[in-house]
């Protein structure tokens, strides 16, 4: 019997010749990445009391959620991973104004391929998926345990495949798609499964739009999810790496994999107009043009400073909303 490609990664990763869901494998950990909770994974890191990381090639910091520092302790924890780095001669750290978002970074980076097992302490690691790894989000005292020995156990998820058809209409794009599926299957319809995203429409994104369906599957739950591993992704790494990469069948699933679910998807019949996450569950998605029709009075808006959120009162429409909305709340 085949395996998908979840399966096929983590078969590879623990030395085994095949697994199957709920089997509980230790897998070699390909990449590790952190963001500012670096410093909490120091910390545990210590604790443990190992002089060196595993492998300081295969660690990647970033400082992207509070930059620049806003506060004297911010800068104090900026000040810790930088000792910290320079002693361990980690060489890829991204300090202030030398990143930016950290799954942009390492996906324009080129530091995923297909076929990698990545695990980063922040939710959204699910991201790249898209460029064909194994990748999820853990804790920072579990990503001390990969620092420590470079690997991690995982229990085999199952799999949902979710096939793709149809084309956009305008102003819909992957993220309306997204909503539209976690909306269906619900805020936990995927727990602790893989998704494997294909189909023509999926097959025709760019690799940037379907970065967009890996990184929010974990909203329903996703331990990792996945976009095919094609001429376009292969091409994209290339330009990302500057060299050659092979396509392979160990990036693929194989034709005769076992699934928990498919779900067939024909965007222009199931998703026609933007979708909206309505307060307050991710998975209260409705059609843009079907939500209340209830003026805003109140809004959140993001401060152009890091160190948190303000509420202004406000009438005004805002473009993205407006757009959407036509200035209508959605709950």
């Amino acid at each position: 019997m085949g395996m998908t490609l979840a399966e096929k990664i983590l078969a590879r990763a623990s030395g085994r010749e095949t697994v199957r869901p709920d089997e509980i494998v230790v897998a070699a950990v390909d990449l590790a990445m952190s963001h500012e909770n670096a410093d909490l994974v120091r910390k545990s890191f210590l604790e443990i009391g190992a002089p060196r990381v595993w492998d300081p090639e295969r660690i990647v910091i970033i400082l992207d959620h509070r930059v620049p520092a806003e506060s004297e302790r911010t800068a104090a924890t900026h000040k810790a991973i930088r000792e910290f780095v320079q002693a361990q001669g980690i060489r890829h750290f991204y300090d202030v104004g030398r990143g930016g978002i950290c799954h942009q970074v390492l996906a324009e980076n080129g530091h995923v391929l297909p076929g990698m097992v990545v695990v980063g302490t922040d939710s959204h690691t699910t991201t790249h998926g898209a460029l064909g790894a194994f990748a999820t989000g853990i804790g920072a005292t579990e990503m001390a345990g990969v620092w420590t020995e470079g690997q991690l156990w995982f229990k085999v998820p199952s799999t949902l495949r979710i096939l793709v058809r149809g084309e956009f209409a305008p102003w819909v794009c992957a993220k309306d798609l997204i909503l539209h599926i976690i909306g269906r299957l619900g805020a936990d319809g995927a727990d602790y499964r893989a998704v494997e995203f294909d189909g023509p429409t999926i097959r025709a994104m760019t690799v940037a739009s379907r970065m967009v369906l890996a990184n929010l599957s974990m909203e329903m739950g996703a331990k990792v999810a996945f976009t095919p591993v094609d001429e376009t992704l292969l091409e994209y790494l290339e330009s990302r790496t500057g060299r050659t990469i092979p396509d392979s069948p160990d990036f693929s699933p194989d034709p005769d994999a076992r699934y928990e679910k498919v779900l067939e998807i024909d965007v222009a019949r199931d998703v026609p107009e933007p979708q909206v996450a309505c307060p307050h569950s991710v998975d209260n998605v409705r059609p843009s043009l079907r939500c209340a029709a209830r003026p805003f009075t109140r809004r959140w808006w993001a401060v152009a400073r890091t160190g948190g959120w303000k509420t202004w009162p406000r009438r005004r429409k805002s473009c993205a909303a407006s757009a959407c909305t036509r200035g209508r709340a959605c709950w």
